[in-house]
């Protein structure tokens, strides 16, 4: 096992989720997320910042990303517990990627002061947005 695979298991422990192979199959906060809140994160250039990077099912956006995968159709590539791991942390899955981790406090570099020790999304955004991915077929 590689040292950023058992990282994910431990963390997704202390999370309270078991991790199955490339999954984080329980919810964070134990609750379905609202994919229209969901879809609202994604789509904020001030929150998620989802469209720096990604493209999708959004034509009022202008100016979305092409430097990672198209989101249009993500739920019928991806489970729930896929998707929700590659949010909290995509490095167990694409240990090179440049995609951060939005639900991670520990072992990150180049942080500022101010957001040292808090992660980029709440858990109960990470479930809207979960919820708003899996939407997407």
């Amino acid at each position: 096992m590689k040292w950023y695979e058992a990282s994910a298991i431990a963390f997704s422990l202390l999370a309270g989720n078991a991790l199955a192979a490339d999954s984080i199959p329980a919810s964070l906060t134990g609750a379905k997320g609202d994919p229209l809140r969901g879809r609202a994160i994604v789509a904020n250039r001030q929150v998620g910042l989802c469209l720096l990077c990604h493209s999708g099912p959004f034509p009022e956006e202008r100016f979305q990303g092409d430097l990672a995968p198209d989101l249009k159709g993500v739920g019928a590539r991806l489970s729930e517990g896929q998707i929700r791991a590659r949010i909290v942390d995509p490095s167990p899955v694409n240990p090179g990627t440049i995609m951060p981790a939005y639900y991670k406090k520990d072992g990150m570099s180049r942080v500022a002061s101010a957001f040292q020790g808090k992660t980029v999304l709440t858990a109960e955004q990470i479930e809207d947005v979960v919820a708003y991915l899996a939407s997407l077929k």
